[in-house]
């Protein structure tokens, strides 16, 4: 039975990973932290000295994703979204948080100065969001608000039966 590749993508503090993980906890799917498969495969073509965080190799991070992909059943989640192919992925969630939200939950993380503003600015002018518009069909982006534990539970109620219809279209 073939299942979706679902993209969960959105400004750093959204909510993705805990989406991502309770979601492949739900259906059974694989669920891969792009950022954390980076940092255990030294997936890297360098260091930025003004974010202080590495940089993708974005090339390596498709070649190490594309037989996983290409099985379907894959959660997918990073903060960028322009670099994956548009056909690994049958819709795409751009999670949003209200500033006063995200600007503590960064804050939290460590994040300070510029890096703290930018990403702030990232979520405000929705520059994710634009970005999956520009790489992916539009009918199969969507917005999901992400403030409270129980928009939380709406989302994961929300895309299961979006996974559900999926595999009953496609099976």
């Amino acid at each position: 039975m073939r299942r979706p590749n679902l993209l969960l993508t959105g400004t750093p503090g959204v909510g993705k990973t805990t989406l991502g993980k309770e979601l492949a906890s739900r259906t059974g799917m694989t669920y891969v932290n792009v950022g954390d498969m980076a940092k255990d495969g030294e997936l890297y073509e360098g260091f930025d000295e003004e974010y202080d965080c590495p940089i993708l190799d974005e090339d390596r991070i498709i070649d190490e994703l594309e037989d996983k992909m290409s099985e379907g059943g894959v959660i997918v989640d990073y903060h960028g979204c322009d670099f994956f192919p548009e056909r690994w992925f049958h819709i795409v969630f751009v999670l949003r948080t209200e500033n006063s939200f995200l600007y503590d939950r960064l804050e939290s993380r460590g994040y300070k100065g510029k890096k703290l503003q930018d990403n702030i600015q990232c979520e405000i002018f929705q520059t994710v969001y634009e970005e999956a518009l520009l790489s992916y069909r539009k009918e199969i982006v969507h917005q999901l608000h992400s403030n409270t534990p129980e928009d939380l539970e709406g989302n994961l109620d929300q895309i299961m039966q979006w996974i559900e219809q999926w595999m009953k279209d496609n099976n």
